[in-house]
């Protein structure tokens, strides 16, 4: 009775789950490349938007963008997510990402005029929230 049960409760996979979990799987060059592929197609279309839209086809061109950036934040965005980790694994890439992260900070900080918690405040806010016997 208990083996029927699990065998009713597990669900089968989604295709884009198991997409996912290949993409995950892939090494961390090939995951560049895979990442680099939908980049290369979407980001001339924002040129050719402009291209149209400065031949007088506003809504035409408007029309691109629209359709690149949608492209980009909802296609682009997720992959990223994916093979973030495999990217990761390159000691370059790393590099690159964590000064990206800290002029993304600072730019934030800026902007918004007010200090952002260092990642030393928010693992320990996190851990005292977690734990309350973290307190010393």
């Amino acid at each position: 009775m208990l083996a029927h049960r699990r065998m009713t409760r597990r669900r089968k996979m989604t295709a884009l789950a198991r997409a996912r979990r290949r993409i995950q799987n892939f090494s961390p060059y090939l995951s560049l490349f895979l990442l680099s592929v939908p980049i290369i197609l979407v980001e001339p279309l924002k040129i050719v938007s402009l291209y149209v839209a400065g031949k007088g086809h506003w809504l035409t061109g408007t029309g691109i963008i629209i359709g690149a950036y949608a492209l980009s934040l909802f296609f682009v965005e997720r992959l990223f997510r994916a093979v973030k980790p495999k990217l990761l694994m390159l000691g370059w890439f790393a590099k690159l990402w964590t000064l990206f992260t800290a002029v993304r900070t600072k730019a934030i900080q800026w902007a918004s005029g007010r200090r952002l918690p260092t990642d030393e405040e928010q693992r320990a806010k996190s851990a005292i929230a977690i734990d309350p016997a973290f307190i010393d």
